[in-house]
């Protein structure tokens, strides 16, 4: 009988036993990532091109704004849930399994990739942006110093308005008094009395002053003159209205992107956890898709 202190056992640990350093896969993970934005970018194209996107809905008019930004959330919702899923797939089919735990385990595991995808998909996104921005602000910082001459010679808003009120009268010489040259100090106080005026509309007081310095500015008669503040101002408080208008459809706009935006980038979070178990899932069954590409080949 051979002596058991002189035998020596050989064996080999398990292959579901092996040692691994980390159970994230990040080539898996990186390769989903950027299936993701691939995808992404490529739906998002095809959607500005039909006018799919919250800029297009902004320069809409404000009775569309509700219905066309339900549709434009949704198709975003639509290309965020699918660019997700299908990377949070490809990194559950990629990832490599290590058979040291329960199938409930392993779709876990799964599932965590296809978050990380989705995570780190939405950083790219933001740092894209956030590069883009900053490429803008750079070519308008560049170009700033050429701006300031243009700048400093551009209009006030109302400055329009006010040029319009002291327009001479054809063969009028006749200049508002302490005005010592056309367009000095008589349009700075029509654009203070413009400016004065606020949420308000511009008070009688004001208003028979305006035909004064009209009338005496443009050698119009008082009843012309008068009528033609009643003109001017009409169309400054229509102006006025529209640009209200506007700062507040880009501020309902901004509302609901935002909105959107979040609860798509929810509902796509979800999405890739599940993606990325189905895809892990298609590993182990080993699932082909041969027919298929056989048809479409």
């Amino acid at each position: 009988m051979a002596n058991l202190d002189e035998v020596t056992m050989i064996s080999t640990a398990p292959m579901d036993q092996e040692y691994h350093g980390s159970y994230v896969d990040w080539p898996a993970i990186i390769g989903g990532i950027v299936l993701a934005s691939g995808v992404s970018v490529v739906l998002l194209s095809f959607g500005a091109a039909l006018g799919l996107s919250f800029t297009a809905v902004a320069d809409r008019p404000s009775s569309h704004l509700v219905g066309m930004g339900i549709g434009v959330g949704l198709w975003f919702i639509w290309v965020q849930v699918s660019s997700f899923m299908a990377g949070a797939y490809l990194t559950g089919r990629l990832r490599r399994r290590f058979h040291d735990s329960t199938e409930h385990e392993s779709d876990v595991r799964d599932g965590a990739h296809g978050l990380l995808v989705w995570a780190g998909a939405i950083v790219v996104g933001a740092l894209i942006a956030t590069t883009g921005v900053g490429a803008v602000t750079g070519a308008v910082t560049s170009a700033a110093g050429t701006a300031v001459t243009a700048a400093s010679q551009a209009a006030d808003p109302n400055g329009y308005f006010a040029d319009t009120l002291l327009r001479p009268a054809p063969g009028a010489t006749t200049t508002a008094p302490g005005a010592t040259a056309p367009g000095g100090d008589v349009n700075a106080e029509v654009l203070r009395i413009l400016g004065n005026a606020g949420a308000d509309d511009v008070s009688a007081d004001d208003k028979a002053y305006l035909g004064q310095v009209v009338a005496a500015r443009t050698g119009l008669s008082e009843a012309d003159a008068n009528a033609r503040v009643d003109t001017v101002l009409n169309s400054y408080y229509e102006a006025r209205t529209a640009a209200a208008e506007a700062a507040e459809t880009a501020r309902r706009v901004g509302i609901i992107s935002a909105f959107l935006i979040a609860a798509s980038l929810l509902v796509s979070g979800a999405g890739a956890y599940w993606a990325a178990t189905a895809g892990g899932n298609h590993r182990d069954e080993e699932v082909e898709f041969d027919h298929f590409f056989r048809r479409i080949g």
